[in-house]
């Protein structure tokens, strides 16, 4: 396993559309191990492909809920309610910004023995589905930001003033 370097915003990879794994290859493997490595390492609880430079449609998420998600190929086949809440991205180092995005959402992907599963998820879980899904379209949370981008130090600078 290892570390990869996480693109960023102006990166033309992070705006192209991901192509539909097809088999599960040792590589491919190795890219989700190093996904996950790799989202650890920065602190984050989700990750796409294109973000460490491959435009595969797989995701990773660990929202601190016991569960390892690995969703490839993902589709959103519902979304209910909504939630309005600060959203930062690995991609767009030191901003926040607040997104509304559903509240629940349901996702049928393959998991990484390419066995068709649903997952269904709220609040925090439904929000990286989303947001990771997104990167797999070439969209950037920043596009759906409403308001300013801040940066981090100012929005937690705000939370501790409330």
């Amino acid at each position: 396993m290892a570390v990869r370097k996480i693109r960023t915003i102006g990166d033309e990879i992070l705006t192209k559309k991901c192509k539909t794994v097809k088999a599960m290859t040792p590589r491919t493997a190795e890219l989700i191990e190093d996904m996950f490595e790799t989202m650890y390492e920065a602190c984050g609880v989700g990750l796409a492909a294109p973000q460490v430079g491959v435009l595969k449609q797989i995701v990773v998420i660990d929202v601190e809920d016991g569960n390892q998600y690995v969703l490839i190929n993902p589709e959103i086949i519902e979304e209910e309610g909504s939630q309005t809440g600060p959203e930062g991205c690995l991609s767009v180092p030191g901003k926040v910004g607040t997104v509304t995005r559903p509240d629940h959402v349901k996702v049928k992907a393959l998991n990484e023995n390419l066995e068709e599963y649903v997952l269904e998820g709220e609040g925090l879980l439904a929000r990286a589905i989303c947001h990771e899904c997104a990167h797999l379209n070439g969209q950037l949370y920043v596009e759906l930001v409403e308001g300013e981008l801040m940066d981090v130090e100012a929005e937690e600078e705000e939370v501790e003033e409330e």
